[in-house]
């Protein structure tokens, strides 16, 4: 019989189910109630094991939503204009938006020297929780021009804009200028992606570009930071 504490022995055995593929990145674990039962422990003996492998960074929890095995960082590079599906390298990750807000609005003086157009120009606004393998990992908010998308939807929302930009509009992307700031989170932003309103997270502000110099869009993500990794590559002058 192992002579380790039985919530080091949970733990072991949650880590055996991940590493024997029982469990796979983001796969949700078992309940509290469904491992104490498993196991015939304590409520307490269990969150121990599962305090562990939070701090192992084998699994996190989502407030309201459970635990979950974790996944591989998704990778931002900078240089690279992609979409979030783009972004995440294993195929089989499934990745969805859910719609928080859809709607046309007259741009202000400052959304509208934003996007490049007159103040009072309609634009829609569309926010947007973006998830990876049932888990959300950003809080998007997007104006873009009506004039430029008259047939924008929910459901093209729902999915990829690039793809409707690219695919179905037939217009040609060019660039993103963007900044990234850490910042504390707000209500919302803790509400949609389930953290700690104490942990810092990063925002994202950008502009998107057509090829002809047209701004098509100027939006604000913000990003789980455990969920994300930023890279640049920077070349010395010579």
């Amino acid at each position: 019989m192992s002579k380790k504490p039985m919530y080091r022995q949970i733990a072991d055995t949650i880590q055996q189910w991940i590493a024997q593929g029982e469990l796979a990145p983001g796969d949700a674990l078992p309940t509290e109630a469904e491992l104490r039962e498993q196991f015939g422990v304590s409520r307490v003996t269990v969150r121990q094991a599962l305090k562990q492998l939070t701090e192992l960074n084998v699994i996190e929890s989502i407030q309201g939503s459970g635990s979950y095995v974790r996944q591989e960082k998704v990778n931002y590079d900078i240089y690279q204009l992609t979409s979030l599906y783009e972004k995440v390298t294993d195929p089989a990750a499934e990745t969805h938006s859910d719609i928080l807000a859809f709607e046309v609005i007259k741009a202000s003086s400052e959304l509208a020297e934003r996007l490049n157009l007159v103040e009072g120009a309609l634009v829609y606004y569309v926010k947007r929780v973006r998830f990876i393998r049932q888990i959300a990992v950003t809080l998007e908010e997007t104006w873009m021009p009506l004039a430029l998308f008259p047939d924008l939807s929910y459901a093209v929302m729902q999915g990829s804009k690039y793809h409707y930009i690219e695919e179905v509009k037939q217009l040609v992307i060019d660039r993103s200028e963007q900044e990234i700031i850490p910042v504390l989170p707000s209500a919302q932003v803790v509400e949609a992606l389930g953290i700690d309103p104490a942990k810092p997270i990063i925002e994202k502000v950008s502009r998107g570009f057509l090829q002809d110099g047209t701004v098509f869009e100027f939006s604000r993500n913000f990003f789980k930071s455990d969920d994300y990794k930023f890279t640049l590559v920077a070349r010395r002058s010579r």
